[in-house]
């Protein structure tokens, strides 16, 4: 029963999410934020899972590679200062990349970040990927993800519409790390964008 109820959801989001909103920032947004982050290139798969029953609520992955990007396959998280191109967003600089992971914290839900350093082929063809994927209709971040993860480690990761089963596929993969991210801010994650100033995060880093 169980299984025939997910082959049924599933075909349900297949259908009456195929007109997916596409969001597309100018070329001179993205220029003007690209940001390349001195560190390896690397691929880090965030995770959202319910602090109660443990399920799977949110799947994404930041690419590190000539740009550090965030691939939020139908994702809420949306603010004026970082541009984006359908579920892609530019500009991830290290405040950016912190309020990403704290905006997905809260009292419900905590955030497993897996991380890996690849190759820059390896990135570039990731990042390449998700730039060709298109606005993905809501309930498919894990689908939408691991289909973009099964090209870059076939047969190691297949794919899957439960975000709990790629984080347990990707961590077989060698040399992938974990760390787990609890926050217990109100459910009510919109705070966390609006009272966001990434020139006060800057300013306190510095200090």
């Amino acid at each position: 029963m169980t299984r025939i109820f997910a082959m049924a959801f599933c075909a349900l989001f297949a259908l009456s999410g195929c007109a997916a909103e596409s969001v597309w920032a100018t070329d001179e947004e993205v220029q003007r934020a690209a940001y390349s982050h001195d560190g390896p290139p690397r691929l880090t798969l965030f995770t959202m899972l319910n602090n109660r029953t443990g399920n799977g609520a949110h799947t994404s992955l930041m690419i590190n590679g000539t740009q550090r990007i965030i691939y939020d396959p139908a994702g809420s998280f949306a603010h004026e200062t970082i541009p984006e191109r359908n579920d892609v967003l530019y500009g991830v600089t290290p405040p950016v990349a912190d309020v990403y992971t704290r905006y997905h914290a809260r009292e419900t839900f905590h955030v497993k970040i897996q991380t890996l350093d690849v190759t820059p082929e390896l990135a570039a063809r990731a990042a390449a990927l998700v730039k060709q994927a298109g606005p993905v209709p809501g309930a498919q971040c894990a689908y939408s993800t691991s289909a973009v993860m099964a090209q870059l480690f076939p047969g190691q990761i297949t794919q899957s519409w439960l975000p709990k089963k790629l984080a347990d596929q990707f961590a077989t993969v060698p040399g992938v790390s974990e760390q787990i991210l609890h926050e217990y801010d109100s459910d009510d994650n919109s705070k966390v964008l609006a009272e966001w100033n990434p020139e006060q995060w800057n300013a306190s880093k510095a200090n």
